[in-house]
């Protein structure tokens, strides 16, 4: 006779047949098929529900950081349920006899209901075996989680793009077992504790986009291991202190967007070998830029951008052979410039120096491809149609303002496909508007004071910024949002935002 059993889903008793019908032996089963039978029938009486593999510990610090989310419209953490295995949750990793050592949740920029909203439960510190925290891009707020004092295992903690605020604590120097510790882009005050050059295993100290002040702890230089350093976009003020020679494995140093002042500190020298990425830019600093600068062969940017730096850029420059990224732009630098030595560039500023280029430097017009070109007053002298560059597919960016080039862009522009913004005010651009190819993706588009005729086409609708103020346009303007500033001082342009049409 065919047996058949069952499992509730819940994992409850088994649904088991009538035992007192197996006892009466079928005229076909022999002894040995019978005594299977009844051992299956004991093992499955003997089953009991299986235990979730999660330390209650674990299962507690996490569920209370759930509690502290007030909105998930992303649903991130439905899976989080009480008598589940929480090592299967999502953004959990366990080792360690099924401990949770990880937590890891992030949002997508772009995606606005991907967040979290809430605040980070000091419960979490039940979770003893976390090693490294990851909560990213979410909308976490409250004070500095000192409940990463009580994890005596953590390793790595990324909480970045969320809105922590207060001040860092100073017994942030009791975390000294951290080889990463990031907290980019908050809105952390005041000074950065000093305590902090006690983190000597740190590979990395990322605090950029928040709005600390103070200057920068000299204690700093005891964190010989960082390859990242990342202090940019605060309030920070003062010298850039001297101490870089401790640095022998520094690859990433960003000091930009701050209100530093002085000079570049010579021991930046030291970080020639494996630098790759130096930005400086939108501070206060002063002085001519180094020579040391061009020993350094493995720079891939450089930004020395909106700063007070003065004289000649150095000629060791053109050792500067794997740079990708230049921005020289908004100080006071003055001619000549060396001619670089680059197999390709994506992005170039040299705006609004005291240059006098007179053309687009050769090693720019041959590069295979380049993203963004600003040449802002350079001294150009050029007919846009005999500029011959190599690519111009894949510009994002072209700013040609306050030279003297004539001559017509069409035959550029209409090359490019992923062109962003394009400004060239203060020319002698002459063109018909209506013959410009608007591609989808371009939002800017500046060509005040030139020569421009035509009609202003519909296409411009589209655009986040426009000026064509200055020009010889005449007739009709199309609808758009812009202000009657943008078609100022043409020839006979009317209707809305200007005087109705006749």
């Amino acid at each position: 006779m065919p047996i058949a059993f069952y499992l509730t889903p819940s994992f409850s008793k088994p649904i088991l047949p009538n035992l007192e019908l197996l006892s009466q032996k079928p005229k076909n089963m022999n002894m040995k098929k019978l005594s299977f039978l009844l051992l299956a029938i004991l093992t499955l009486r003997c089953l009991k529900p299986i235990a979730a593999a999660c330390h209650v510990d674990d299962e507690a610090g996490l569920l209370a950081f759930k509690s502290g989310i007030t909105a998930d419209p992303s649903n991130k953490l439905s899976s989080w349920k009480p008598g589940t295995d929480c090592c299967k949750w999502r953004g959990i990793n366990c080792l360690f006899n099924n401990r949770v050592t990880s937590l890891s949740l992030g949002g997508q920029p772009d995606q606005p209901n991907t967040f979290l909203s809430g605040k980070i439960s000091p419960s979490l510190a039940k979770v003893k075996f976390l090693d490294g925290i990851y909560l990213q891009n979410l909308n976490l707020s409250g004070p500095f989680p000192d409940l990463l004092f009580g994890l005596p295992k953590l390793q790595f903690v990324y909480i970045e793009h969320n809105r922590l605020s207060g001040r860092i604590p100073d017994k942030i120097g009791n975390l000294t077992q951290l080889f990463t510790f990031s907290f980019y882009y908050n809105r952390f005050t005041g000074p950065i504790p000093s305590s902090i050059s006690k983190l000597t295993r740190l590979s990395q100290l990322n605090l950029g986009g928040n709005l600390l002040t103070g200057s920068i702890p000299y204690g700093i230089k005891n964190l010989k291991s960082l390859n990242l350093f990342n202090l940019e976009q605060n309030g920070l003020s003062g010298p850039i202190p001297d101490f870089f020679s401790s640095f022998s494995e520094l690859r990433i140093l960003r000091l930009s967007r701050n209100k530093f002042s002085g000079k570049i500190p010579a021991s930046i020298s030291a970080l020639a070998p494996k630098l790759a990425y130096l930005e400086l830019g939108h501070n206060a600093l002063t002085g001519q830029i180094p020579d040391f600068l061009g020993n350094f062969k493995a720079l891939d940017t450089l930004d020395l951008s909106y700063n007070g730096f003065s004289g000649i850029v150095p000629q060791r420059f053109v050792n500067l052979t794997k740079i990708f990224n230049l921005d020289l732009s908004h100080n006071y630098l003055t001619d000549p410039f060396p001619q670089l030595k680059v197999k390709g560039i994506e992005s170039l500023d040299l705006s609004y120096n005291s240059f006098h280029l007179n053309q687009i430097p050769k090693w720019v017009t041959s590069s295979p491809i380049i993203y963004s070109l600003k040449l802002a007053k350079c001294g150009i002298k050029l007919k846009l149609e005999d500029w011959k560059p190599a690519e111009t597919y894949f510009y994002d960016f072209i700013d040609l303002s306050e030279n003297e080039v004539t001559g017509s862009p069409i035959g550029l522009l209409n090359k490019t496909d992923f062109l962003v913004g394009f400004s060239a005010s203060g020319n002698k651009l002459k063109f018909n508007l209506e013959s410009l190819r608007i591609v989808k993706t371009l939002k800017q588009l500046d060509l005040s004071r030139n020569l421009v005729f035509g009609k202003v086409p519909s296409g411009v609708s589209g655009l986040d910024r426009l000026n064509v103020s200055h020009n010889h346009l005449c007739g009709p303007l199309p609808a758009t949002k812009f202000a009657a500033s943008a078609f100022l001082g043409n020839d006979c342009l009317c209707g809305a935002p200007l005087a109705p049409c006749k």
